[in-house]
C-alpha cells in the first residue's frame, strides 16, 4: 500500500507544473488588464463586483473577493469611482452601507477582457485537466 502521506518526485514535480500554469495565466492575466489602462487589482475588482451572484455588492464583498483589508478595498473602489468604473449608490436595507455597480465604461472593458481570458482558460483546459489529473 502507498503511504499518501509521502510526497513523491511525480508530486513535487506536478505540484511546480501547476503553480506555473497559474502563473503564466496570472502574467496573461495582468498584460490584459494593463492593456485596458486597468491594474490587475482593478480588474479583479470590477470582476467580482459584475460576478457576483447577488445585486447587493459592499466595499465588504471586494474585499472580502480580493482579500483585502477593508480600508485597502475602499481606496480601491474610491479609484474606480474616480475613473468612471463604478457607482454607489446608498443601501435601502443599511444607510451605513453603499451598494458598489459598474458602469457601462467598466461593462465594456470588462465584457473585452473576460472574451480573451475565457479564450486562454479553454486553450489552457486541456493542460489544467492533465495537471489535475497528476494530483491523484
Amino acid at each position: 500500500m502507498i503511504d499518501r502521506d509521502e510526497l513523491t518526485d511525480a508530486d513535487y514535480a506536478a505540484l511546480a507544473d501547476f503553480r506555473y500554469a497559474l502563473r503564466q495565466f496570472l502574467a496573461f492575466s495582468e498584460r490584459g488588464a494593463a492593456s485596458c489602462g486597468l491594474t490587475p487589482q482593478q480588474h479583479q475588482a470590477l470582476l467580482a463586483i459584475r460576478g457576483a451572484a447577488h445585486a447587493n455588492v459592499t466595499v465588504g464583498y471586494v474585499a472580502e473577493r480580493l482579500a483585502l483589508k477593508p480600508h485597502s478595498a475602499t481606496g480601491l473602489v474610491d479609484r474606480l469611482e474616480t475613473l468612471g468604473l463604478v457607482t454607489r449608490r446608498p443601501s435601502p436595507d443599511d444607510g451605513r452601507q453603499a451598494l458598489l455597480a459598474p458602469t457601462q465604461k467598466a461593462r465594456t472593458l470588462l465584457r473585452e477582457l473576460s472574451e480573451t481570458h475565457r479564450e486562454e482558460i479553454l486553450r489552457l483546459r486541456p493542460m489544467l485537466t492533465e495537471l489535475l489529473a497528476r494530483m491523484d
